[in-house]
């Protein structure tokens, strides 16, 4: 049996030019993160990850919080099936179907999110044009699926997954066997620098908890608990 944390990145740099690093929040959530796990004496024998910044960045913050004088976190397995999807341009593709959705500028973050949700659904029902996007929505399933199972084959006791709210939703739908809507509504509900905990053994994968910020669910750190 592995015990599986899949664990989403800290907030990232939302409505910034890069959004791929973490905000200085994000690394804060990362380093409680793992000073919970080091206080909760969860210790992982296997670390995986996407091969973007704030999948590093994140390690990175959990890595320093549970270090202790006899446990460092193990030397990390990059591989890029763990990687987020390209939202950017899953979004302009829809635009250029759809230009009238487009957002005004200076828009709240909430309407840029209805704005992707639409986006991600009319990806996954293969409306948008292919040669403006990355991959397909099948090719995406596929990559994370190979990767899940790659996951429930591997000799350990527990594992660290540092990944994103797309990659995860979307493993969660080959555990849970929703439907496409539902990763679209799963991916916007999962939180910063949160973890969601599996069990797997040869015969499958079953999910424990879903989207828990213990770590941040504490009076003084509620201010902390992100989506972006």
């Amino acid at each position: 049996m592995t015990d599986i944390y899949l664990v989403r990145h800290g907030q990232a740099s939302f409505g910034k030019a890069n959004y791929d690093k973490l905000s200085e929040l994000g690394g804060q959530q990362a380093i409680w993160l793992g000073d919970y796990f080091k206080h909760r004496n969860v210790e992982f024998d296997a670390v995986f990850s996407g091969d973007m910044v704030r999948h590093h960045e994140t390690k990175e913050g959990i890595a320093s919080g549970i270090a202790t004088e006899d446990y460092t976190l193990p030397e990390v397995t990059v591989n890029s099936a763990l990687n987020e999807f390209n939202f950017q341009a899953v979004a302009t593709a829809y635009l250029t179907r759809y230009p009238e959705a487009k957002v005004p500028e200076g828009a709240s973050p909430s309407e840029y999110y209805r704005l992707l949700k639409k986006a991600m659904l009319a990806w996954s029902q293969d409306e948008l044009a292919h040669e403006l996007l990355d991959e397909t929505w099948g090719q995406f399933e596929d990559r994370v699926h190979s990767m899940l199972t790659h996951l429930q084959s591997i000799e350990a006791k527990r594992v660290l997954v540092v990944s994103s709210g797309g990659a995860i939703a979307m493993m969660l739908k080959h555990i849970l066997g929703y439907d496409a809507a539902t990763v679209v509504n799963m991916n916007l509900q999962i939180r910063n620098a949160s973890f969601s905990q599996c069990f797997a053994n040869a015969r499958g994968v079953h999910l424990n908890n879903f989207n828990s910020v213990p770590h941040l669910d504490v009076i003084d750190r509620l201010h902390a608990i992100t989506y972006s």
